[in-house]
């Protein structure tokens, strides 16, 4: 555990949802039921990465721990980065796992399936996947698509990303799901590289990494977590963690 970081970063602008981290889910902030599920995981060091005091007190409050970050990042890759060179500055962590602020619905153990691939000598960036099921899934845009060679029955090497649906034919589609664990050293090299021409068009920062040559390998899993994008989203989210852990009376 002590190899492994796991980097929560977090952003009070979002355009759908101002505020986002800090929606009330069952009685706490939504960052802190994130982080509650990373520290579940079991799996290495959690910090949140923010640029908001209001995040770092809200996760402090619970114990947790959190750090203030430059507020001009463009990314969450670049915000991490910064993180991960202030709180391991002797670079003792080999491996960084940056896991999104908005899903509080996330079953821990997927932390773990995302750091597997990792054990395989020459890949540099793990992610995973799960198989559409959903019909209108594998023609909606705002559901990212991952095209890959299969290794086994439960791993993919990346060749592409896309929100269109792909690859034509018959066969499974699968939905990416935007949590990654890096190489250290493979995580100083994304953030050194260029926005890419792909990257741009399809709006899709992991395709930088391909496009310079990085190998990603995609982990399948069986259910993709909820993001809070939207106040529907957020409502179901609600509903769901309401439903799991009933507000005391």
């Amino acid at each position: 555990m002590s190899r492994i970081l796991i980097l929560i970063p977090a952003r009070m602008a979002a355009t759908r949802l101002p505020g986002k981290p800090m929606v009330d889910i069952a009685g706490e902030p939504m960052i802190v039921h994130v982080w509650r599920r990373a520290i579940a995981a079991k799996a290495g060091r959690v910090v949140v990465a923010t640029d908001s005091e209001e995040i770092v007190s809200a996760v402090t409050r619970v114990g947790g721990e959190a750090l203030m970050t430059r507020p001009d990042h463009a990314s969450g890759s670049d915000r991490i980065f910064e993180a991960v060179e202030r709180v391991d500055p002797k670079a003792e962590a080999s491996l960084v796992v940056n896991l999104q602020g908005d899903l509080p619905t996330l079953e821990p153990p997927l932390i773990q399936a995302c750091l597997d691939p990792l054990a395989t000598a020459g890949v540099d960036i793990a992610t995973l996947a799960a198989e559409i099921r959903e019909p209108e899934e594998r023609t909606n845009p705002n559901v990212v698509k991952v095209v890959g060679t299969p290794l086994s029955a439960r791993r993919l090497r990346a060749l592409y990303f896309t929100r269109s649906t792909a690859p034509s034919g018959e066969g499974p589609l699968y939905h990416h799901i935007g949590i990654y664990a890096y190489r250290r050293e493979a995580l100083a090299r994304f953030v050194g590289l260029r926005s890419s021409t792909l990257e741009r068009r399809e709006k899709l920062e992991q395709l930088r990494a391909l496009e310079a040559g990085m190998r990603i390998d995609v982990e399948i899993v069986d259910t993709v977590p909820l993001g809070v994008d939207t106040p529907a989203d957020l409502e179901r989210a609600r509903r769901l963690i309401g439903s799991v852990n009933p507000p005391a009376r």
